[in-house]
């Protein structure tokens, strides 16, 4: 019979088996997993829900209101007139879009969230008629 080599440090188990008992792949993928099981299922707010594509609105209205100023700023008599005329579209079409990407997210979020009520409603009735 062989004996297995010791490790350098002097303990019993060899690095592989150390490697795997302290490896943590299966809780990482279960907390990083972005979908919500059904079995969880906690009230959240309106902030957690909405917080996101508020963010994204609101974000959208300041770099829209930011490219009005600059758009505004090149009718104005200054040194550096062709870069607020460049600069000012820019950021008004990107304000446009952030703001308008949040705006469709809110009734995207609504549908979702009819989706799992009425699958958790499902979910409890299956339950309900196939466990007796």
């Amino acid at each position: 019979m062989e004996i297995p080599p010791k490790s350098p440090d002097g303990s019993e188990k060899s690095p592989q088996s150390k490697e795997l008992l302290t490896s943590n792949t299966a809780s990482t993928l279960c907390i990083s997993s972005r979908s919500e099981s059904v079995w969880t299922s906690a009230s959240r707010s309106k902030w957690d829900i909405y917080h996101k594509p508020v963010i994204v609105v609101s974000v959208g209205a300041a770099v829209f209101l930011f490219g009005m100023v600059i758009t505004s700023l090149s009718c104005i008599q200054i040194e550096n007139k062709n870069v607020y005329k460049m600069c000012g579209p820019a950021f008004l079409s990107l304000g446009l879009m952030l703001f308008v990407c949040g705006l469709v997210w809110i009734p995207i979020i609504r549908k979702k969230q009819k989706q799992r009520q009425k699958s958790q409603f499902l979910q409890s009735l299956k339950s309900f008629f196939f466990n007796r």
